[in-house]
């Protein structure tokens, strides 16, 4: 999948969510979200603020790219909801991918060599003393690849 203009990438596989506006392959701006409020909903109002940090506005998206889990069943729903209604107002791509490879790329990534491909195993809490986990691949190109 190769992206280009603005891409809006969501997830809250973890229990927060979290929000990254890119242009091409170039991080703009990155945001965290504690979805859990009784008085309010905060993911939409913080995906809006990130794409104002990032000067840029929902109508300039091309593409969504949205966790699909394993994680917190409550918070997809929600995240993924709202990319579903955004993608389908705006006429524009939205891309399941799995929570685990959303999570790889932070800042050790960044920070690595992209002269190689790398691999990681990554986890997310479950519950009740369990762990999601995967195997995810970067290729040297940037590609992103859960095993």
């Amino acid at each position: 999948m190769a992206l280009s203009g603005i891409t809006l990438a969501m997830d809250a596989a973890a229990g927060n969510g979290t929000i990254a506006v890119f242009r091409d392959a170039t991080l703009l701006t990155d945001a965290d979200v504690v979805m859990r409020s009784e008085h309010e909903e905060r993911f939409f109002p913080a995906v809006l603020a990130a794409l104002a940090r990032a000067g840029t506005a929902l109508s300039a998206v091309r593409q969504l790219v949205v966790g699909a889990g394993p994680g917190s069943f409550t918070a997809l729903r929600v995240v993924g909801a709202m990319a579903k209604g955004v993608a389908q107002g705006r006429g524009i791509a939205m891309y399941g991918v799995p929570s685990l490879a959303l999570v790889a790329p932070g800042e050790s990534w960044a920070r690595e060599s992209r002269a190689e491909t790398s691999r990681w195993l990554v986890t997310l809490d479950a519950l009740r003393a369990e762990r999601y986990a995967a195997l995810v691949t970067r290729t040297a190109r940037g590609a992103v690849q859960a095993v």
